[in-house]
């Protein structure tokens, strides 16, 4: 059960952060509209990444003129939401529940409605790239040396890369050999990339879950089980672990910088 009090706090103190310091307290309507979002069961992660979007298109207007406040970041939390449903496998259980129906199976919650129309195949691949290559240099960074014991033991000559980063850089150079046919390909050739995308988006995963140690395993697994226990009543138990591996998953793009690199048509 979601304690509402604690989940408004948390989103007061991140959205304090994102406004430097400066205090949007969360109370009457705000307190209800915030509420609400717990009840509906959304992880304050989804809740901080749609906070996210929002700032980062009111920073990129140009210098702030007022702090932001909480309400005008609804949009793009309940957008973030449903994309989270969709990645976990969710959005099938809420609407069938509604209709009486709640123990639902995998096979059912595969039905979960399809995303939003996608960037073209080339632009896509502009963002993976770009996302890819932050990733790496982040990476590389001395912050990153600085957060080392979150991950796998580094090798002991920091300037060898790890196996992981060796696949990000591979993963670089291969997304920009498809990028160079991207805009002519068609038909089989087209699919071929959209394939080896899906493969490629697996590759990826697996190094990561390769690369972060066991604590760190433990932890990102203990928050995806935070996530889904809004839902995980109503879920038949093979549903649930499903649910569970995916925000997993969504969890660990996130904490080491993966885009994903699936493209449907």
């Amino acid at each position: 059960m979601t304690d509402v009090a604690e989940y408004c706090r948390e989103i007061e103190a991140y959205l304090t952060r994102k406004n430097e310091g400066h205090l949007i307290r969360i109370a009457g309507p705000v307190f209800e509209q915030v509420s609400g979002w717990a009840a509906q069961g959304v992880p304050l992660a989804v809740a901080f990444r749609g906070i996210d979007r929002y700032c980062e298109r009111y920073y990129a207007k140009g210098p702030r003129r007022r702090p932001v406040r909480v309400e005008f970041c609804e949009a793009d939390i309940l957008d973030a939401f449903d994309d989270w449903r969709r990645a976990v496998g969710v959005t099938q259980l809420l609407s069938t529940a509604a209709s009486g129906d709640a123990d639902l199976s995998a096979e059912a919650l595969a039905k979960a409605e399809a995303p939003a129309k996608r960037d073209s195949l080339p632009a896509h691949l502009d963002r993976a790239i770009a996302r890819l290559t932050a990733a790496r240099a982040g990476r590389r960074s001395p912050a990153a040396f600085a957060k080392a014991s979150a991950f796998a033991e580094a090798p002991a000559d920091k300037s060898a890369p790890r196996a992981f980063d060796r696949r990000l850089d591979e993963a670089v150079r291969e997304l920009d050999r498809a990028r160079a046919s991207a805009t002519q390909a068609r038909g089989a050739a087209r699919t071929a990339i959209v394939d080896r995308l899906a493969a490629l988006d697996r590759e990826l995963l697996d190094a990561a879950r390769d690369d972060i140690d066991q604590p760190r395993r433990t932890a990102l697994l203990a928050e995806a089980e935070t996530e889904i226990a809004p839902f995980a009543a109503r879920m038949a138990p093979d549903a649930r672990a499903k649910a569970i591996d995916a925000a997993f998953e969504r969890l660990l793009r996130d904490a080491v910088g993966l885009p994903v690199l699936s493209h449907e048509p």
